[in-house]
């Protein structure tokens, strides 16, 4: 019997589709496996301790060779508020990246190199730079790129405009390029739910201006006034909110366990924080005087960012907070690290809360 045409061409349309949906499944099933593999690493809560609250996170980042960890922190702070509150958002990294370079380039070519031609900054700077120049998400606005190598290249390109006087839209011409084929180019809009947006009205609706206040916790200024703090990175003289340890680390812990993340900035030096491991110690009880004296020495300084973005509690009714680093997931807790509250005391520098909690 002869079979119509049209029904071969059916089913041999029905069988590759069968085929395309199993090959889907397969994939789908990998996937799935790998995040599954990673989800469960980020979950592990160390032996004897008990989780006491945790923040709803958007997967651990990676910074790599760049210094912008501010960034990676304040962002992950960010997107996790909104998660909390039922929010689908995770934010690009790599879009403030570069209005951050565009806009120091412009700075250092115009003080004729002699302004900092850095990648360092404090999440106070995060907040601003998100007003300025806005936001999109991650999976439009991604890349690899080394920023080492490309901050190397854009200050050389920089050097030989100085040297010759060729004005800011040729400077801009010059690195306009480098930056669209190593980072990204420029966009206009942002994209969510059907709706568009400007990069400016999107981060508008993720961050207020005034939505996190900056506390830090000092005896050289007094106490519940504001100050411009005095470390290397705070180029923009930001201010920051002067309170005693005890209230700032209770202001964290209130935070927490109503829902909010936290970020914190301070110091890594110490031979206890080990993100190899996945925790920060410090070893002994810390005082008020103690703490004040190593912020003097400069053993106590301003050297990376990161999220808190949880509460755990030992037997012995230790206290430890998670905090959601941007180095990738190569190590026991799939990224994340478990902060003592001995480190979180004495080696603080300065945390971003929600105003709201105020």
């Amino acid at each position: 019997m002869d079979i119509p045409k049209d029904m071969i061409t059916f089913a041999v349309m029905m069988r590759n589709i069968k085929t395309i949906i199993g090959m889907a499944i397969i994939l789908l099933m990998t996937a799935c496996g790998n995040n599954g593999d990673a989800v469960s690493k980020s979950e592990k809560v160390p032996e004897g301790m008990t989780m006491l609250c945790r923040v709803k996170t958007t997967p651990v980042k990676n910074q790599s060779t760049s210094d912008f960890c501010w960034l990676y922190g304040m962002l992950a702070t960010i997107e996790s508020e909104h998660i909390e509150m039922g929010d689908s958002v995770n934010l690009s990294e790599d879009f403030l990246c570069r209005a951050v370079l565009e806009e120091r380039l412009q700075r250092y070519y115009l003080s004729q190199g002699k302004s900092a031609w850095t990648m360092r900054g404090t999440c106070s700077d995060a907040v601003t730079m998100l007003q300025r120049y806005g936001l999109t998400h991650y999976d439009s606005f991604h890349s690899d790129v080394n920023y080492a190598v490309l901050m190397r290249k854009l200050q050389k390109t920089a050097d030989e405009a100085i040297a010759k006087g060729v004005g800011l839209e040729e400077l801009k011409l010059r690195t306009g390029d480098m930056l669209d084929r190593d980072i990204h180019g420029k966009l206009l809009n942002v994209f969510m739910y059907g709706a568009v947006y400007t990069p400016q009205e999107f981060a508008h609706s993720m961050c207020r201006e005034d939505e996190y206040v900056a506390l830090t916790s000092f005896t050289h200024h007094p106490y519940n006034e504001s100050f411009v703090l005095e470390v290397p990175d705070n180029y923009s003289n930001n201010l920051f909110l002067n309170l005693p340890i005890d209230t700032l680390i209770t202001k964290v812990n209130d935070a927490l366990m109503n829902g909010h993340p936290v970020c914190w900035e301070g110091d890594i030096t110490e031979e206890g924080f080990s993100f190899k491991k996945g925790f920060a110690e410090y070893a002994s009880k810390v005082s008020v005087e103690e703490r004040q004296q190593s912020f003097e020495r400069f053993d106590t300084t301003d050297d990376h960012c990161m999220a808190i973005v949880g509460m755990a509690k030992t037997k012995d009714g230790r206290k430890y907070y998670l905090c959601k680093n941007s180095w990738g997931t190569d190590n026991p807790f799939g990224g994340f690290m478990y902060m003592s509250e001995e480190y979180l005391r004495m080696k603080t520098v300065a945390v971003w809360i929600n105003k709201d909690l105020e």
